[in-house]
């Protein structure tokens, strides 16, 4: 008898196999219908994530975190922003990459194509689940969803919607899917669901990326584990250096893409990097700095 994970990963890939021939029409189709279908359900999103927020709290997570986990309406503004913008992209799919022409006249080409199935592990942010789906959808592939169990109710609200959209612009439901419980054994069960699943991308912390590299039998894209900085050069723009920098660290600072190092060329110190320090600094931030700075 199969079992439920391998059922899940069955249907994702025919659920692939759809969407790698869908039209760039059906895809923004299903792109627009998750976008409205967000802006309908607010009310409900919300109300999802205030249950994953109280039980955070209750379980004694630190405040850092539990801002990762919740939404707001700014946040599900950018949500539906980021689907609409995605919803813009050019196609990816059946771009020619390079064409070469070889001395006996043999026409070589190289053309963009979907990969299949990608798993996606993430933790707390539930909007992950909306991008991670949206850039799926649009590059003709199916996604598994493993969101962290912090983000239950909110992922599943998420997913469900995005499955109806999907419905909406007549392509497979499955194309999007979560795990069917938030059983941390699970994620060691998809990691080696090498016939139906493609790739692995994590998207968390140190711990999450480490375990995935260790335990999966399936091919992974991973980030290091590098701190984000800025650079600030002699030449740049002084308005867009300040401007750049304060959204870059200050507009959501318990995200793991926020900025934690600057670095300035020395010729600027006392006037573009001057103006970037007061300016962080006036946004609430702690700026550790050598002496001379």
């Amino acid at each position: 008898m199969t079992n439920p994970l391998e059922q899940l990963g069955q249907k994702a890939r025919a659920a692939a196999k759809l969407l790698a021939h869908a039209s760039t029409d059906q895809k923004n189709k299903a792109l627009a219908a998750a976008a409205a279908g967000l802006k309908t359900a607010k009310a409900d999103i919300l109300a999802a994530n205030a249950k994953d927020v109280e039980a955070a709290r209750k379980s004694g997570m630190a405040e850092a975190m539990i801002d990762r986990l919740v939404l707001n309406e700014a946040r599900l503004n950018g949500m539906i922003e980021g689907l609409e913008t995605v919803k813009a992209l050019p196609d990816p799919v059946g771009r020619k990459l390079e064409s070469v022409k070889r001395p006996n006249g043999l026409v070589i080409e190289k053309d963009s194509v979907p990969i299949g199935v990608i798993g996606i592990i993430f933790e707390a942010r539930p909007n992950v689940a909306v991008d991670a789906a949206a850039l799926s959808i649009k590059s003709g592939n199916a996604a598994i969803l493993r969101g962290g169990s912090d983000s239950w109710n909110s992922v599943q609200l998420l997913v469900e919607i995005i499955q109806k959209a999907l419905e909406t612009a007549g392509l497979p439901r499955d194309a999007v899917q979560t795990l069917p419980t938030a059983d941390r054994a699970l994620v060691g069960a998809l990691l080696t669901l090498d016939k139906y699943v493609d790739v692995i991308v994590p998207r968390g912390g140190k711990s999450l990326t480490g375990r995935v590299r260790e335990e999966s039998r399936i091919p992974v894209f991973s980030h290091l584990d590098g701190i984000c900085h800025i650079y600030i050069d002699a030449k740049a723009d002084a308005v867009n250096a300040v401007d750049i920098t304060v959204n870059a660290k200050m507009r959501r600072v318990s995200v793991c893409g926020a900025a934690e190092c600057l670095l300035l060329n020395k010729s600027i110190l006392p006037t573009i990097g001057k103006n970037v320090i007061d300016a962080v600094v006036k946004a609430g931030c702690e700026v550790r700095a050598p002496k001379e700075v």
